[in-house]
């Protein structure tokens, strides 16, 4: 069993180790929540899984059932023709009492008008480092800055996080977490070396023993590479990247050759991206992964993930970085 990794992270949300699990859209129910507390990481329940939140408030006191650890919960606004009632979300949250919440999509200012005066911690995700200083100008207690790699919205700078991380920590001052791309220890200590204060996973944490979703789809992201991805809504500047299957060529295609959202509507409705997860067909519809699946190679308990990653980010900078120290002292 792997010794905590202190940061300022693991300090400010009271975890063992830098690890976090952020929102992810049908993914992010309290099985896989407090799997990942129990094992000493942050775990979020996506709020906008639960069809009301009323259902959320159950979801919350499920992954309570589940776990004694801390966990959190993600509340994201992006652009829809329907928003659902996010203040009734929020009341939710603050009265479930949620310790700590990650935001994400647009500004979190209503957000935190909200949560602050609960006492609750909140984490803000940020496709740049302009946004990530306005949401500590706001005053977020920390961000995760998501590289071009991720799956999900990337943000349009396509920025990866080799630049992006060092860029954001050189001018943050609050604790920052990298996400996109991550997905095993030598992706921990690079980012903790870029001057970040832990990872945040989503595509790892899907292909898990506790992830909710079909063991066909783990076993597709399993099988895929770092190329097995699809960057779609480029041209209407609303990013995505989803794993690469028939349903997202046929939507690539029909943007790229100046398509409107309404041309593919149909093909990247979320009820078809729900249907992949539950019938294990991943060809059913649009779904979320990253570039990551590249360095997935098996479906562990969250517990040994947690475990590995840790163990082997600990014999990295004690073993293979540390020699490389002391053959240079040698050297000279």
């Amino acid at each position: 069993m792997a010794g905590p990794l202190r940061t300022r992270f693991t300090d400010l949300v009271g975890v063992e180790h830098p690890l976090m699990q952020g929102g992810m859209q049908w993914v992010g129910r309290a099985e896989l929540v407090a799997a990942v507390a129990n094992a000493g990481a942050l775990g979020c329940i996506t709020a906008l899984t639960q069809p009301t939140p009323e259902d959320l408030v159950r979801e919350i006191a499920r992954c309570r059932e589940l776990t004694d650890r801390p966990f959190g919960v993600n509340l994201t606004i992006l652009p829809t023709v329907t928003p659902p009632p996010y203040a009734e979300y929020r009341q939710a949250i603050v009265e479930s009492g949620v310790t700590v919440v990650e935001t994400a999509g647009s500004n979190p200012a209503e957000h935190l008008a909200d949560f602050k005066p609960a006492g609750i911690t909140v984490i803000h995700k940020a496709t740049s480092v302009r946004h990530a200083l306005k949401a500590e100008q706001l005053g977020v207690d920390a961000v995760s800055i998501d590289g071009f790699e991720c799956a999900g919205h990337p943000g349009e700078d396509d920025v990866p996080g080799l630049v992006l991380i060092p860029a954001a920590a050189d001018r943050l001052s609050i604790p920052m977490i990298a996400s996109g791309g991550i997905a095993d220890a030598r992706g921990l200590v690079a980012a903790l070396a870029l001057g970040a204060d832990g990872v945040n996973m989503g595509t790892r944490w899907m292909t898990t023993a506790e992830s909710p979703i079909h063991q066909r789809i783990k076993e597709q992201v399993v099988a895929n590479d770092e190329r097995s991805t699809q960057v779609l809504f480029k041209t209407l500047r609303n990013t995505a990247r989803v794993a690469k299957n028939s349903v997202s060529d046929e939507a690539r295609r029909i943007l790229d050759e100046g398509g409107a959202f309404e041309d593919v509507r149909e093909l990247v409705n979320g009820k078809r991206g729900v249907t992949v997860y539950e019938t294990g067909d991943p060809e059913a519809g649009v779904w979320w992964a990253g570039q990551a699946q590249g360095l997935i190679h098996d479906v562990p308990t969250c517990a040994e993930l947690v475990d590995r990653i840790v163990g082997e980010a600990q014999e990295l900078v004690r073993g293979r970085l540390a020699r490389m120290v002391g053959d240079v002292g040698a050297a000279a």
